[in-house]
C-alpha cells in the first residue's frame, strides 16, 4: 500500500454468479471450459476454474446472493479485488465512505470483508491468494485433482463492464477514483444509425483491474437501456476472459457450442490493411472466426489485440475473449464495429428504429 495504490490493489481474485436455477450457470461455465474444482465446507457454494480465473457459484438460501439473483436473473452478483491486506484495506475504504457489507462466516470460516459495489452487488477483499494458502484451500473442499485445470486455454480476468443508468457515469467513476484511485483511461462515444453510447474505461493503480462504465447516449432504447430493463438495473454487462491463442481457443470454444455474436461485414476485414497497416495477423483466418482487431502499428511497431463476444448466455450477460499483444487498450475501433452489429440485430427485433 502506498499513495498511489492505498487499497493495495493487486487483480481480480473472483466474479460470484447466481441463478433462480444454477444449472444455467454449470452449464454455461463448462461450455467455457471450466471445471468444477471446489465445494465450499459449509455452505452450498461452489469453485469453477480455469488457469487462474476463479468463477463462485452460490447456491446458498438466505444468501445476498440468492437475493441478487430474484431481482435480476442469472448473473455476475459480486467480484473480488486482490489486496495486500483486507482489514487496513477495509478500514481505508470505509474512512474513504465506503458502504459496508456484512456477510457473516460459518463455523471454522474465513470472513471476507466486503462493500457495496454496482447494483449493490458486494466487492469482497482478499488478502490470502498464494498457492496452497488461498481462501479455496482453507474454506472449500478440493473435488479434482487437477487443481488449475487449462480448460480451453482461458488464463485471467481481463477486465468487467458496468451498464449504468443515463446520467450516473459519472457517479460511477467517482466511486472508483475516490475509493481505489481509479483513473480514467479510454473514453468512446459511440454513435450507430438510432442509438448511441458514452463508455469510460477506468484502470486500477496496479493496472490489472480494468472496468469500462457504459451509459446510454440516445433516446431511444439503446443497448444500454436494454440491458437495464432486462437486467433490471445496473450491474456487470460482460466479463472479458484473456487467452495467448485465440484462433486455437474460439475454435475449442465453437466446438463446446458457445455462439457468438455476429461476424462484421466483409468490409471490416476488406478494410484492416488501411487502417492497421502491418499488423501481421492472417486476415482470413481473422475472418473465418469473426475475430475483431485493433490497437497500433505506428513506425512498424504492431501493438495490437484481437477479440471477439460471444451472445448473451446468461440474461443479458455475456462474455468477451480477448488476446492482447502488447495492447492495452480496449478495442476502440472494434467497440465501434460491435456496437452498429447489436444495434442492427436491434433493428431486426424492433427494439430501435420505429419511431
Amino acid at each position: 500500500m502506498d499513495a498511489q495504490n492505498p487499497i493495495g490493489l493487486d487483480g481480480f481474485e473472483f466474479v460470484e454468479f447466481a441463478a433462480p436455477d444454477p444449472e444455467v450457470l454449470d452449464q454455461v461455465f463448462k461450455a467455457l471450459g471450466f471445471t468444477l474444482v471446489a465445494q465450499h465446507r459449509s455452505k452450498n457454494v461452489q469453485l469453477y476454474r480455469q488457469g487462474a480465473i476463479n468463477f463462485i457459484v452460490n447456491q446458498e438460501k438466505g444468501s445476498l446472493a440468492q437475493y441478487f439473483a430474484e431481482e435480476h436473473g442469472p448473473s455476475a452478483c459480486g467480484m473480488a479485488f486482490r489486496v495486500a491486506d483486507a482489514h487496513q484495506a477495509y478500514a481505508e475504504l470505509l474512512r474513504r465512505g465506503a458502504q459496508p457489507i456484512d456477510i457473516a462466516p460459518g463455523p471454522m470460516e474465513l470472513k471476507l470483508p466486503a462493500i457495496k459495489g454496482i447494483g449493490g452487488a458486494p466487492i469482497y477483499l482478499i488478502d490470502r491468494y498464494a498457492p496452497g494458502a488461498s481462501i479455496y484451500d482453507i474454506d472449500f473442499r478440493y473435488l479434482t485433482p487437477e487443481r488449475e485445470p487449462k480448460g480451453l486455454g482461458l488464463l485471467e480476468i481481463d477486465h468487467l463492464t458496468h451498464n449504468v443508468y443515463k446520467g450516473r457515469m459519472a457517479f460511477w467513476a467517482g466511486y472508483y477514483e475516490r475509493l481505489f484511485n481509479f483513473a480514467q483511461v479510454r473514453y468512446f462515444d459511440i454513435k450507430g444509425e438510432y442509438t448511441g453510447l458514452h463508455s469510460k474505461a477506468m484502470a486500477a493503480p496496479d493496472g490489472r483491474i480494468r472496468i469500462p462504465l457504459n451509459e446510454e447516449a440516445s433516446k431511444e432504447t439503446g443497448q444500454i437501456e436494454e440491458f437495464l430493463m432486462r437486467f433490471n438495473g445496473e450491474g456487470i454487462q460482460h466479463i472479458a476472459l484473456s487467452t495467448d491463442d485465440i484462433f486455437a481457443t474460439v475454435d475449442r470454444l465453437r466446438g463446446n457450442g458457445v455462439p457468438f455474436m455476429k461476424a462484421p461485414p466483409h468490409a471490416y476485414y476488406d478494410m484492416l490493411e488501411e487502417r492497421l497497416p502491418g499488423h501481421g495477423e492472417d486476415v482470413g483466418e481473422l475472418k473465418s472466426r469473426g475475430l475483431l482487431i485493433d490497437g497500433s502499428t505506428e513506425k512498424g511497431d504492431p501493438r495490437i489485440l484481437i477479440q471477439i463476444f460471444t451472445t448473451t448466455l446468461l440474461g443479458p450477460v455475456f462474455f468477451e475473449i480477448i488476446q492482447r499483444k502488447r495492447e492495452e487498450g480496449f478495442g476502440e475501433g472494434n467497440f465501434a464495429a460491435l456496437f452498429r452489429s447489436i444495434e442492427r440485430e436491434q433493428i431486426e427485433r424492433k427494439v430501435v428504429g420505429q419511431n
